[in-house]
């Protein structure tokens, strides 16, 4: 896709720059919500893009976002299993995702199914580490981390793309796309398929006569099968500018699928992850943009325990915003906006059934101006929610550039978080007395970028009150837990002769102070160290790449006493552009095979590899 292309698809309206400073192809909009590029962000922000995507070995959004700056991934046992992101040591459901600008999750449980959104169908992936309730509202108290679904690519014309692919374990891929572009817009659509005979996901750890138990809850010894996965997805996309004033666009993505897992109670779910959404934007002149977007969020799951049924999750949220982005002056740039929103779910189910929805309105402004060497944010929200009233947000950051390619930045904001569904109604365990969580984060970061090397350091600190967990002496979600995580974050990039090399290093000490006997344990399921090193080289029509990733030891309940081991594994990738617009690609997934855990009782797979064959007219 060109880059004015995906400039003209974001929503925003880019800050007042030179043409020379403006690089189109690094262009990101979910830190401020306006169009700016990654560099000039006052947030730590990291692209993939769709390069990326097609070089990388991995085959599912949790392999490729897995050891990246500030997020740790938790698998519970391969390809299309849950898969959960804690983002700045966070709760896994303190990260917003969104998908072509709609809020995406399930209602119920407050999480985003990763695991069911292909590669396939992902032009770039946008993440925004830090708290930006202030702009997005509700559950953005690690950060936000944004999907673009495929877009069109190339000029006027025809443009198609396809792609084959086997591998260990039963894997079969395939996918393929085709565009019509016109000078005035255009129409596209991509299909893919995905599926693996899979491992046995979970070991298991329960006992009949006591009930007790933990991970999948079967015991020990018993369901020693594969665990596959099935996935058919589809995107199709539309977008239509009558004249340079006027932008219309229409998208649709659809993933339908089948997982096996191990349980005794259930065992098997068909799932449905589709988002539907468009944006009508009007600029009038280069100093206004008005941008209208509304779409909808399907999660379905329907659970069986063999083929009978036990239970169906149907969540929706549907969303629209209207945002306004004027430029008052020369670097300087005022954005207000109205966002709505309506969760809904229903719970069939024999033992625990309910049917719940709750709205939510909100107002923002957000003021961005640059003052020479310096720079500020300043950004504001008020949320109406139908459960839980009225509830605050803001937030400030200023940035200076000195020297040579340096930048200091600082910054704090609030955040909060609504507690989910399932928190607040779920039968034996809900709570509808709950309070949203409450988050305050401080961040300092320096930044380099000069002479072909690029790094940020950045050190934060977020405390969160009013955590909910459940509350063994009234049996039910309780907000009883208040937790204090600081961390840092060396990202860097440079090119060592004719490799490009790139790599994070973080630490990370996330402690629970509530008052208790847990007071000063490290919350669960959050390495203190890890780390990840890239390196690829391309050698005329070969491509070679390794990438080491590694993650130190965590306890996995609140307890500390159930320890899950560090680890580190080696993926390497090879790439034969063997004629034009042809190429294969080989990758080798945990090339040593080594045996780890993300969690406890859940297996990760061994080495792996897969073999591909790409078409990709240029």
């Amino acid at each position: 896709m060109s880059a004015l292309a995906l400039a003209l698809s974001l929503p925003s309206l880019a800050l007042a720059q030179s043409d020379d400073a403006k690089d189109l192809d690094n262009l990101v909009v979910t830190a401020t919500r306006t169009a700016i590029t990654a560099d000039a962000a006052l947030a730590a922000v990291e692209v993939i893009g769709r390069e990326q995507l097609d070089a990388s070995s991995a085959r599912s959004l949790p392999e490729l976002l897995r050891g990246r700056a500030g997020i740790t991934i938790v698998n519970q046992g391969g390809m299309g299993k849950l898969s959960t992101l804690f983002l700045r040591g966070t709760e896994s459901d303190h990260t917003l995702f969104l998908v072509d600008g709609i809020r995406v999750g399930s209602s119920t449980s407050g999480l985003t199914s990763l695991q069911d959104i292909p590669l396939a169908q992902i032009e770039r992936i946008e993440i925004v580490r830090g708290p930006r309730s202030s702009l997005y509202g509700a559950d953005a108290i690690g950060g936000v981390i944004q999907v673009f679904t495929r877009r069109g690519a190339g000029g006027e014309g025809v443009h198609g793309r396809g792609r084959i692919a086997a591998g260990s374990n039963g894997l079969r891929e395939a996918s393929a796309g085709v565009d019509l572009r016109s000078a005035r817009g255009g129409v596209g659509v991509d299909v893919a398929h995905q599926s693996t005979d899979g491992i046995n996901a979970c070991l298991g750890n329960y006992n009949p006569d006591t009930w007790e138990g933990a991970g999948c809850f079967i015991v020990p010894g018993t369901h020693l099968d594969r665990d596959g996965y099935r996935n058919n997805s589809a995107t199709v996309r539309a977008d239509f500018a009558p004249n340079e004033a006027w932008q219309l666009d229409a998208r649709a993505f659809r993933a339908e699928g089948h997982n096996d897992y191990d349980g005794d109670y259930q065992d098997n779910s068909d799932i449905v992850q589709q988002v539907v959404g468009g944006s009508l934007r009007w600029t009038p002149s280069d100093t206004v943009a008005l941008k209208l977007t509304a779409g909808r969020n399907t999660d379905d799951s329907d659970n069986y325990i063999g083929s009978m049924l036990a239970n169906r999750y149907t969540t929706t949220r549907d969303s629209a915003n209207l945002q306004g982005d004027f430029t008052i002056a020369s670097g300087q740039v005022l954005t207000a906006g109205f966002d709505w929103l309506r969760d809904s779910a229903n719970v069939v189910d024999p033992w625990s059934p309910f049917a719940k929805s709750r709205g939510n309105r909100a107002v923002f402004a957000q003021y961005q101006g640059t003052f020479g060497a310096h720079e500020l944010q300043l950004s504001a929200r008020r949320d109406d929610n139908d459960q839980f009233g009225g509830h605050g947000t803001g937030g400030i950051a200023w940035g200076m550039g000195f020297g040579e390619g340096w930048r200091v930045t600082a910054s704090h904001a609030t955040a909060f978080k609504a507690p989910s569904f399932n928190e607040l109604y779920y039968p034996y365990y809900g709570n509808p007395a709950l309070r949203p969580e409450a988050a305050r984060s401080s961040e300092l970061s320096l930044r380099h970028d000069n002479d072909g090397w690029q790094f940020q350091l950045n050190a934060y600190q977020n405390d969160i009150d009013d955590l909910i967990v459940y509350d063994t002496a009234i049996f039910m979600a309780n907000n009883i837990e208040t937790s204090r995580i600081r961390g840092i974050e060396l990202t860097a990039s440079t090119q060592l002769g004719e490799w490009d090399l790139r790599g994070q290093l973080g630490t990370l000490d996330a402690r629970n102070l509530s008052v208790g006997a847990n007071h000063g344990k490290r919350l669960p399921r959050r390495p203190q160290r890890s780390a990840r090193v890239d390196l690829d080289r391309d050698l005329g029509d070969f491509g070679f790449g390794i990438s080491g990733i590694g993650e130190g030891a965590r306890w996995d309940d609140v307890a500390n006493t159930l320890r899950v081991g560090g680890y580190g594994t080696v993926d390497a990738r090879a790439t034969w552009r063997f004629a034009a617009d042809w190429s294969l690609q080989a990758s080798l997934v945990n090339a040593f095979d080594r045996r780890y855990d993300t969690t406890a009782y859940y297996n990760q797979p061994g080495r792996e590899w897969s073999l591909g064959l790409r078409w990709q007219p240029q």
